[in-house]
């Protein structure tokens, strides 16, 4: 075995193949895979082998596009067969809400440059005949989606790296890792040792074992899942005789599975729900487990089979020929784990990967992308493993797996916050909140208040694509910060601390803005080498070598990980992540400082607290508390950082001195349509590392002329080539709203789509964030919006639409 390597990769599935490719045809040569017995021998030789491009994500869209285009280019590559069926796919809608989600995904499919389109239930019928289906409201059809063989496709992208000079070493197991003084990596293998720069895991079951090895407690546990196969089925060797074409896949919600041809039969693929749903090796693969299959369990889906004989008759007709069922990977948001594993140089993550062969394709060349060029060209970051905590134990990773997939073929609505493992993380404000109406929602773990019921109103949450009468309620909350005031628990957001002699220069090098003197508070950007958007912070200056940093609470374990990265080996800077010691309140509105002011000695005057400034001191009865005034509302207001152990008093605090001043508590829906009437940015939405400063309209956060930064040479390559921009739209709406990623039309024509969107209640309409051509930003601009597959009319609006002087902050 050759002893040293650019890059190894640990795993032999149709992800671990797929990476190898991806660096191979990147140029990187001098890589290995290694497998501990045989490629596909874990999940993939079994796997269904589906490619369904429904996604209503433009990224995740735009990332299962990719791996159907490379799987259609590898048999003429390779000369490798690789059973690709374009046969399309076909998705019934029983329900007005499951026809409202199809309608929604066709806002974005053209977006996402896939071919997709409603039918009725007539023509589903057509397109399936075999469908007895007399309850169906219409169906989503895909005409280019398909199913693939997991194993042909999986050898003929390992032949395509062998071919281009790639190692692979099968019966080879890792048993260890070892990071060298020099910063290699030795991988201890049954086979010798191997030295290599980088490191790629994509174990698939093995995940939490391989992981545990580097220290790293992956968010990932197998499920078990199971399909039938059947003997012929009559009208499908007719079919054939005729020369029809091969029927779509089939999803019908009636059974919650999905149903195709296989031979002359079909397969059939339930989805075990919660209650019925086996997790497989949640402490390890068993030594036994190779290349195995595992009991037929007919009883978890027994409801499905019969129900899916009515819709399908055929199906209770044929005979059984074979039940496959064997384990492969979930995460709790059903998403891969793609990216950088967080703490450790040059290790990387293809873990957690449901739908290994859905996904083999575009991990290879968004990961080999991410590793050989140093960036995404498109945004992978819902990928990210990084995006989950510490939280993501393991008790809580078994109970939002088995959730996840027990729900998969559930109605799931925009917005919507499932119920296993919560509460986890509460502030000390949780159960007063909860006393006095509030709705929660889930950021980073911590239960976050979405809105308030009033007195007599339920506190839930009823989901829909449409407006439901929970409107009325946020309305009233900005309306009262609008008028008097408003109260808002941001306690989940992301905190830390940077300090020591080289603190300054240290962050002047990293952040695209120029830091705040002392006393102050500035917005700044961590940009990617590209330009792109990596972290938003807002920055306050607490003395001369002391800054706090707060940003979004998705990016906690993120930012700190990259920061972590960039810290100086001398010791001179110190980065604190202090997210859970300090809770936050915003209070904002008009009476803002009507209410703070008796409860402080600060002076809160414009004189001598101006706005974006910070002081620290007494509030109530709490002591050290950081009051910045800055927020994201538009309006007067304070954000209040303090100590956890202050919580409660000072939020009885708060609530009786702005009990003669209106003040309303509000959630994050407020907040959320607050920040659309100021044209805020939303980090992930309208700032990510695919669209440069320029494009996300951040021009005045950017000071070039400041020393170097982090991406200011792209910028500036870049300044004068931009063709497009982040635009503020006014949309009619009734009934429903967008919220992300809905085309955006001009006289028919795609021109570009929104990042976020929600509806205005100071306005009364929709209020966007849109990505267009230059040639289209200016105000007055008509366009169209595509909402629940109906055209609305749009205009592109000064930006923002209100108080564009800013004067209200600063009142």
């Amino acid at each position: 075995m050759v002893s040293s390597f650019r890059a190894v990769v640990v795993g032999g599935g149709c992800v671990g193949a797929g990476i190898l490719y991806g660096l191979a045809k990147r140029g990187w040569t001098d890589v290995a895979l290694l497998e501990r017995t045989q490629l596909t021998a874990g999940s993939t030789w079994h796997a269904a082998g589906l490619i369904p491009s429904y996604a209503r994500s433009r990224n995740v869209g735009r990332m299962i596009a990719r791996s159907i285009e490379i799987y259609e280019g590898l048999e003429a590559e390779t000369g490798q067969n690789v059973g690709w069926h374009k046969c399309g796919q076909l998705r019934i809608a029983n329900t007005r809400d499951r026809l409202d989600e199809y309608r929604s995904y066709m806002d974005v499919a053209e977006v996402q440059g896939v071919r997709a389109r409603i039918v009725s239930p007539a023509e589903a019928r057509e397109i399936w005949p075999l469908l007895d289906n007399n309850s169906m409201l219409g169906a989503l059809y895909h005409p280019d989606d398909g199913h693939i063989a997991p194993a042909d496709v999986t050898q003929a992208m390992a032949k395509g790296a062998r071919d281009l000079g790639a190692k692979i070493h099968l019966d080879t197991e890792v048993v260890g890792f070892e990071r060298m003084p020099s910063g290699e990596w030795r991988v201890k293998t049954s086979r010798g040792e191997i030295v290599c720069e980088h490191v790629i895991l994509a174990t698939g079951n093995y995940a939490r074992q391989t992981g545990a090895m580097l220290g790293l407690d992956i968010p990932a546990i197998p499920i078990l899942h199971q399909y039938w196969i059947t003997e012929a089925v009559p009208e499908i060797v007719e079919r054939k005789r005729l020369g029809l074409p091969e029927m779509p896949i089939l999803r019908d919600e009636g059974y919650e599975g999905y149903l195709r041809e296989e031979g002359d039969g079909l397969m059939f693929g339930p989805y075990e729900r919660t209650e019925q749903l086996k997790l497989f090796a949640e402490n390890g693969v068993p030594e036994w487990f190779g290349v195995d299959l595992l009991d037929e369990d007919f009883d978890a889906v027994s409801w499905n089979w019969e129900r899916a004989t009515e819709l399908v008759p055929a199906l209770g007709r044929a005979g059984i020929k074979r039940n496959v069922r064997g384990p492969f990977q979930m995460t709790a948001d059903e998403l891969p784990l793609m990216g950088q594993a967080w703490g450790l140089e040059n290790v990387w993550l293809a873990e957690g990967v449901p739908g290994g062969i859905l996904w083999g394709g575009a991990i290879g060349y968004y990961l080999s992308e991410r590793i050989v060029e140093g960036g995404n060209s498109i945004d992978t970051t819902e990928l990210d493993p990084r995006r989950f905590g510490h939280y993501a134990n393991k008790n809580w990773t078994r109970a939002k797996v088995r959730e996840a997939w027990g729900t998969h073929a559930a109605q799931h609505y925009p917005g919507q916050d499932m119920p296993a493992a919560r509460p986890q993380k509460t502030a000390p404000s949780y159960d007063r909140l909860s006393q006095l109406g509030a709705v929660w929602d889930v950021l980073n773990g911590w239960e976050m208040p979405s809105w308030f019921a009033p007195a007599g109103v339920e506190a839930r949450n009823v989901y829909s694509w449409r407006w439901t009468p929970k409107g009325n309620h946020v309305a009233a909350e900005v309306q009262a910060v609008r008028q008097a005031a408003g109260l808002v628990e941001m306690t989940p957001m992301t905190k830390f601390e940077v300090s020591g002699p080289g603190a300054k220069d240290w962050l002047d090098g990293i952040l695209a803005n120029r830091l705040p003197r002392s006393g102050r508070v500035a917005l700044a950007h961590h940009l990617t080498p590209a330009g792109g958007v990596q972290a938003e912070y807002v920055v306050a200056r607490l003395h001369s070598d002391l800054f706090y940093l707060i940003s979004t609470p998705r990016a906690e374990r993120w930012n700190l990980d990259d920061l972590s990265r960039l810290l100086p080996k001398d010791g001179s800077v110190h980065l604190r992540n202090v997210t859970e010691d300090r809770g936050s309140f915003t209070v904002v509105g008009p009476k803002a400082r009507d209410i703070l002011q008796p409860l402080t000695e600060i002076d809160l005057s414009n004189e001598a607290f101006p706005w974006f400034s910070v002081q620290s001191g007494t509030v109530g009865m709490a002591s050290d508390v950081r009051l910045l005034r800055v927020n994201y509302s538009g309006e007067l207001g304070w954000e209040l950082y303090h100590p956890l152990c202050y919580q409660r008093h000072l939020l009885d605090a708060l609530l009786a001195s702005g009990e003669a001043h209106g003040l309303r508590l509000a959630g994050l829906q407020a907040l959320e349509s607050l920040r659309l009437d100021k044209s805020y940015r939303a980090m992930y939405r309208d700032m990510n590392p695919e669209l440069s400063a320029w494009e996300s309209g951040l021009d005045r956060f950017i000071s070039l002329d400041k020393g170097d930064f982090i991406g200011r040479a792209a910028l500036v390559a870049k300044q004068k080539q931009v063709t497009r921009r982040i635009a503020t739209l006014s949309i009619d709406t009734e009934g429903a709203s967008a919220f992300a990623f809905e085309g955006v039309y001009r006289e028919g024509e795609l021109v570009g789509h929104i990042t976020s969107a929600g509806y205005s209640y100071t306005f009364g309409h929709d209020i966007a964030l849109a990505l267009l051509p230059l040639a289209l930003v200016s105000p007055g601009t008509e366009l169209e919006v595509s909402i629940l597959g109906e055209r609305r009319a749009a205009k592109v609006i000064a930006d923002p639409p209100y108080d564009p002087e800013g004067a209200r902050g600063r009142m």
